[in-house]
């Protein structure tokens, strides 16, 4: 099965008009159908640019980018919204739902802008909320949830059009330790139990340690890209050590070879 991100020598770089600011420098990196990657990076790194150019906020100045199988390096912005919107789902720090809408109005919302009837709507989610948990607070408004509760209700309306990769820009970031620990473990069954797609950027390691596959970018390069153990859905249960974690040096897109972590 082909990537469905590959990006290959990257470069970006921001004209001030009295001088260039070079924020990718060269990156390339593939992430398949299936996998969880936490992208981890110090403030100045290169991740937001990163992130922005995957999401289709955002394109290469020179470079490709393929998504699945199609490059979209010099899209207008009309085409990226449209890709954006069908094919990637977006958590952010701050949640971002409307305080006049209830929960399951809030995860329609994208439904309504594809031109979804209302029953159909209010269908999926349901659907959605129920996925997270969260079907006796559909007709709850925000102000009447927890932090938590809130960032799932973002998450499943970042699912309702069952997009192909699911963006997590610092998704605990407004969250006290034991809730942000929850939302992760919300990403993780996300990945195992849905094979769902999930680009998480953080620039706390902890954080980052949630996902299988870490990338850490410094520079405006990929430094390293470590799978530290296998996904889930790689497991094979009649075979345990499959499960012993695993260390993938991979600098900058060169090709993974998993050995043993040492301790």
């Amino acid at each position: 099965m082909g990537a469905v991100i590959a990006l290959e020598n990257v470069h970006k770089v921001y004209d001030t008009g009295e001088v260039k600011v070079p924020a990718l420098r060269g990156m390339s990196l593939r992430i398949d159908p299936g996998e969880f990657v936490a992208i981890v990076g110090a403030s100045g790194s290169g991740k937001t640019t990163l992130m922005n150019i995957i999401g289709f906020l955002d394109r290469p100045t020179s470079g490709h980018y393929w998504f699945d199988g199609k490059d979209v390096s010099q899209f207008d912005r009309v085409a990226r919204a449209k890709l954006r919107n069908e094919k990637l789902g977006f958590v952010f720090q701050g949640f971002n739902l409307l305080k006049r809408y209830t929960a399951v109005e809030n995860v329609e919302l994208p439904l309504i802008y594809a031109g979804i009837s209302a029953r159909e709507r209010r269908r999926r989610a349901m659907e959605k909320l129920a996925l997270v948990g969260l079907s006796d607070r559909a007709n709850h408004m925000p102000s009447q949830l927890s932090g938590g509760q809130q960032q799932r209700v973002a998450i499943a309306r970042s699912l309702i059009n069952n997009p192909q990769v699911l963006l997590a820009d610092e998704p605990t970031g407004n969250l006290d330790s034991k809730t942000g620990a929850e939302i992760l473990a919300e990403f993780q069954r996300l990945n195992h139990d849905l094979g769902q797609t999930i680009v998480l950027i953080t620039h706390e390691p902890s954080i980052a340690a949630a996902a299988p596959r870490l990338v850490t970018v410094r520079d405006g390069v990929i430094a390293s890209d470590v799978v530290h153990r296998p996904t889930l859905s790689e497991v094979d249960d009649h075979h345990p050590k499959a499960a012993e974690p695993y260390a993938a040096p991979h600098v900058n897109g060169a090709a993974r070879e998993l050995v043993p972590v040492v301790h």
